[in-house]
């Protein structure tokens, strides 16, 4: 099998969870959006991002404003919705529950090497 693209999947697998998680903090736009997956080490181009913004918004996750900027035209700013916020906290609880799962296995391995 092929590490990267097991790893791939693994990242488009999470990053949808990603992006709920920093609009939950404060409206952002998509560029700010990458900066701070980039920030968090998960690299993510436009191509991937705005797919994935549109079905959010379409799903009702998702709303947006546009705003006025000062450093050129006005920008399309991400929010969470009410549902996005449902859904959010459902997917907060699915990655406690994984993470838990995880590493109850990593420690049983880690075990049995021993």
């Amino acid at each position: 099998m092929n590490i990267e693209n097991a790893k791939s999947q693994m990242r488009k697998g999470m990053l949808e969870y990603c992006i709920l998680l920093i609009v939950h903090r404060a409206p952002a736009y998509a560029s700010d959006i990458i900066r701070q997956l980039e920030e968090a080490e998960l690299i993510v181009v436009e191509g991937t991002l705005y797919p994935l913004l549109t079905r959010l918004k379409n799903d009702g996750l998702l709303a947006y404003e546009w705003q006025e900027s000062s450093y050129g035209p006005p920008r399309k700013y991400y929010r969470l919705t009410a549902d996005g916020e449902e859904f959010l906290n459902a997917l907060d609880d699915a990655w406690t529950a994984l993470d838990k799962t995880v590493n109850i296995l990593r420690k049983t391995n880690t075990q049995n090497e021993n």
